[in-house]
């Protein structure tokens, strides 16, 4: 079993980019077992709170330690990501020497409603996993835009979309087994 922690970018009910995660878990080739982030339960990165680590964060950590590879789904707000994955990723990065994502393997996806996807998103992410030292898989992007328009009543990934998606979550699949 190979598993993967999932960070969803997205705190609201009917998240499109929830809606991709679950599509993706759903397309996955057998043996790929998705555990999810709970990005809510985080406080505010504040070091301070370092040297009585949350719960909530330590919950987080522990998921990313646990996984062989992490698959990063984000929304794109203002040209970036949003705020609650960013906090995420500082808990999960810290304290200071005890990065939980140090050399995994990892994807970014993300679905807008815009023309434009998630493009400008995905590059801030990027930027920021290079630096915390993420092996990022680089081909092939997924920038579902018009997502509103990506998934039936039933929410699930409309056959326009699907062979895509089932590409990049097979490629997913191969890139963590190989790089862990």
């Amino acid at each position: 079993m190979t598993k993967i922690a999932v960070f969803v970018g997205s705190l609201q009910q009917k998240s499109l980019n929830k809606l991709l995660a679950k599509n993706l878990e759903k397309l996955a080739p057998e043996g790929l077992e998705f555990s999810y982030v709970d990005l809510a339960s985080l406080p505010l990165f504040n070091q301070d709170l370092e040297a009585d680590f949350p719960a909530a964060a330590r919950a987080a950590k522990d998921i990313v330690e646990a996984a062989d590879g992490v698959l990063f789904v984000t929304p794109e707000y203002n040209r970036s990501i949003p705020g609650v994955l960013k906090n995420a990723i500082d808990w999960v990065s810290r304290p200071w020497g005890s990065n939980s994502l140090n050399g995994k393997p990892a994807g970014i996806v993300g679905a807008s409603g815009s023309p434009l996807g998630t493009a400008v998103a995905q590059a801030d992410l990027r930027h920021i996993l290079v630096y915390l030292n993420v092996k990022l898989m680089g081909q092939p992007e997924v920038y579902l835009m018009h997502a509103p328009n990506a998934f039936d009543e039933n929410g699930d990934v409309v056959e326009a979309s699907r062979e895509h998606l089932v590409n990049y979550i097979n490629t997913f699949a191969k890139w963590v087994e190989d790089e862990k």
